[in-house]
């Protein structure tokens, strides 16, 4: 137990120090006009990156729900917001899935099954951001937010 603690602590520091160069990264590439003080810019990136880190620990992923709206905060655009988020995901992934794994949290078959398809749809998606517009991204984003909150409150 105690080893879980400090492995979700190193995630979530993890986190919080990776989101924050990730998206100075991808800022230093696009001048927008960020009418956010510096300091407050950052309080929201470490502090979102400790949220995130937490949230995809304890259930596993849905720190995107969460990251793609901090960045926005930031003042990414939506499409660069979601572009972003999934790598800042992936490392928090790799560390909760090796914590699972530890603690016999996992079911390799499932894992195997639904990798094939996880991977088909990732290509699909990622396709599919690059021709629709941000307004439509951020539509389809929040129709699937309300949609999954419903289904978590009805079941």
């Amino acid at each position: 137990m105690f080893w879980g603690k400090i492995a979700i602590f190193t995630q979530d520091i993890f986190a919080f120090f990776f989101s924050h160069r990730v998206t100075r990264l991808f800022l230093a590439k696009r001048r927008k006009t960020i009418y956010v003080k510096d300091s407050l810019k950052t309080g929201l990136i470490y502090g979102g990156g400790v949220l995130v880190g937490a949230v995809s620990g304890f259930f596993g992923g849905g720190g995107g729900m969460l990251c793609v709206p901090l960045l926005e905060a930031y003042g990414l655009d939506c499409k660069r917001a979601h572009a972003t988020a999934i790598l800042i995901i992936l490392p928090i992934c790799i560390v909760s899935a090796s914590i699972y794994i530890a603690n016999g949290y996992f079911e390799w078959t499932a894992v195997l099954c639904a990798c094939i398809g996880v991977t088909l749809g990732a290509v699909v998606g990622a396709l599919a951001l690059d021709k629709l517009s941000s307004s439509a991204v951020a539509l389809i984003f929040a129709a699937l937010m309300i949609a999954i909150g419903l289904k978590l409150i009805i079941a």
